[in-house]
């Protein structure tokens, strides 16, 4: 993967459905997540994957040439999206400080003969109706799905921020 297409992935990657949940300060999150994308050689039609993403506290306390981002689960592309990241400015110093690890279950995939405008809807008054608080569904690229899976953690993470802050002073950590 180069540059313009981990470009095209985030420039055309959307979170429709948004967890209730955010990032928890202090321990682990995990995100039930339905990634829909369309293949670029078949119109009309639609993927849909499934699976759990999480964010990890660190296990263990690195000392900072060791610190850095993991990512389990993912492909050799995730290494290279954080570099590119980093190249074009990313401020991830937060998240390389506190050494952040990202890892994926397993994912289920299901390749639907329906326009994904019509699945986009259905898949998200599912999310409103299922009652899971960690549920989310993101519109990505069929072919870079797991840079849009991992936008969807950094806009998580973003949103946390503020919440994240107000825990470390409740605790005078800050």
């Amino acid at each position: 993967m180069d540059d313009s297409d981990t470009q095209y992935a985030l420039q055309n990657t959307h979170v429709l459905y948004v967890p209730d949940r955010r990032i928890d300060t202090f321990g682990d999150t995990r995100f039930n997540y339905r990634l829909l994308s369309e293949p670029m050689d078949a119109v009309g039609h639609c993927r849909v994957r499934s699976g759990w993403v999480e964010a990890r506290k660190p296990r263990i306390i690195r000392p900072s040439d060791m610190r850095g981002i993991e990512t389990e689960g993912f492909s050799r592309d995730m290494s290279r999206f954080f570099d590119w990241m980093m190249r074009q400015g990313a401020r991830l110093q937060a998240l390389l400080q506190y050494g952040f690890q990202f890892s994926r279950s397993d994912t289920s995939e299901e390749y639907l003969h329906e326009d994904i405008r019509e699945v986009s809807d259905r898949v998200v008054k599912e999310a409103l109706h299922s009652g899971d608080t960690y549920r989310a569904v993101i519109r990505g690229v069929d072919d870079a799905w797991e840079i849009s899976l991992m936008y969807f953690m950094l806009e998580m993470i973003q949103q946390s921020h503020e919440i994240n802050i107000f825990d470390f002073k409740r605790r005078g950590l800050l």
